[in-house]
C-alpha cells in the first residue's frame, strides 16, 4: 500500500458557502464537499489542509489544497483523480482545476510563500445581472487616481489594526503588503470594472475588503488619500473605512 499526498488547485463560488472551512453545525463549506467527494471516489477520510481559508461568500480561481491518499496498486494520475472528483462535485460550483502528485515535504499553507487577492468592483449606474454576488456594485463615477495614490501608503510593512476584524486571530498586527495595484477593464457604454490586486506572505481578517472599503471611500471624493496613511497609522479599526462585501473577493493565486 502507498500513500501519496496531492496538491490540489481548486475554483469555487462561495456565495452559498459559510466559507472554506467545515463546520460542526453542518452548515455547507467547500471543504466538506471536497472532502466527501474524495470518500465518495474512493472511500477514504482524507483531511484537506488549504493555503488560506476563505470566508462566506468569499471565492477563489486557484486555491491551493493538499491531502493524502492511499490508493493501494492501482494506476492513478493527476488527471483521473481530478476528473473523479469532479464527477462527485457537479452542480456544487466548484471544480478542481488540476491535480498533482508532490513530496511528502509539500504544505500548501506553511509552503505559501505569497497569497495574489483579486478584488472585482463594477463600476457604473446599471446593476449587475449574471456577474450578481460576484462583484461589488458600486454605480457612482470613482476617482482611479486618487485611490491608487491612497494605495501607496499601504505598501509595505506595517501595522495593519486598522484593517483588522475585531475576531481576527493572528498572534500580531504587523503584516508586509508587497503589492496593491488597480487595473482598469474598459466596458460597453463607457463602463468600467476595476480590479484591486493585492499579494502578500499573510493577512489579517478582512484586510483585503478592510482596504478596499477605505480606497472607495477615496474614490468617491469622502476621504483624501493622505486620509488613508492617517487612518493606517492610528492603528484603530474605528477609524478605518468599511469593510467591502465578499462578494467581489477572490483568491486568484498562491505562490510557492
Amino acid at each position: 500500500m502507498t500513500r501519496q499526498r496531492w496538491k490540489l488547485t481548486i475554483e469555487y463560488q462561495g456565495t452559498d458557502y459559510s466559507g472554506w472551512q467545515r463546520q460542526e453545525d453542518g452548515i455547507p463549506s467547500v471543504q466538506q464537499f471536497i472532502e466527501e467527494a474524495i470518500f465518495s471516489f474512493c472511500q477514504q477520510d482524507c483531511r484537506l489542509f488549504v493555503a488560506g481559508r476563505t470566508d462566506a461568500g468569499v471565492h477563489a480561481s486557484g486555491q491551493v489544497a493538499h491531502f493524502d491518499l492511499d490508493y493501494g496498486e492501482r494506476e492513478i494520475n493527476g488527471f483521473l483523480l481530478a476528473k473523479a472528483l469532479n464527477a462527485h462535485l457537479r452542480d456544487r460550483k466548484i471544480s478542481i482545476l488540476s491535480a498533482e502528485p508532490v513530496s511528502e515535504e509539500f504544505h500548501a499553507r506553511y509552503g505559501a510563500t505569497h497569497k495574489l487577492y483579486t478584488y472585482r468592483i463594477l463600476n457604473r449606474m446599471a446593476q449587475p445581472t449574471y456577474d450578481q454576488s460576484l462583484v461589488w456594485h458600486v454605480w457612482g463615477e470613482l476617482d482611479i487616481e486618487a485611490m491608487r495614490h491612497g494605495a501607496s501608503y499601504l505598501l509595505g510593512h506595517h501595522d495593519f489594526s486598522t484593517f483588522r476584524a475585531a475576531e481576527c486571530q493572528a498572534k500580531s498586527p504587523m503584516k508586509t503588503l508587497d503589492r496593491l495595484d488597480i487595473d482598469i477593464i474598459p466596458m460597453m457604454g463607457g463602463a468600467r470594472e476595476l480590479h484591486v490586486l493585492t499579494e502578500a506572505k499573510s493577512y489579517l481578517h478582512h484586510q483585503v475588503r478592510n482596504m478596499v472599503g477605505t480606497l472607495v471611500l477615496v474614490g468617491q471624493g469622502k476621504w483624501s488619500p493622505e486620509d488613508v496613511k492617517v487612518a493606517l497609522e492610528a492603528c484603530d479599526r474605528t477609524k478605518g473605512g468599511p469593510t467591502a462585501p465578499p462578494d467581489g473577493l477572490y483568491l486568484s493565486k498562491v505562490f510557492y
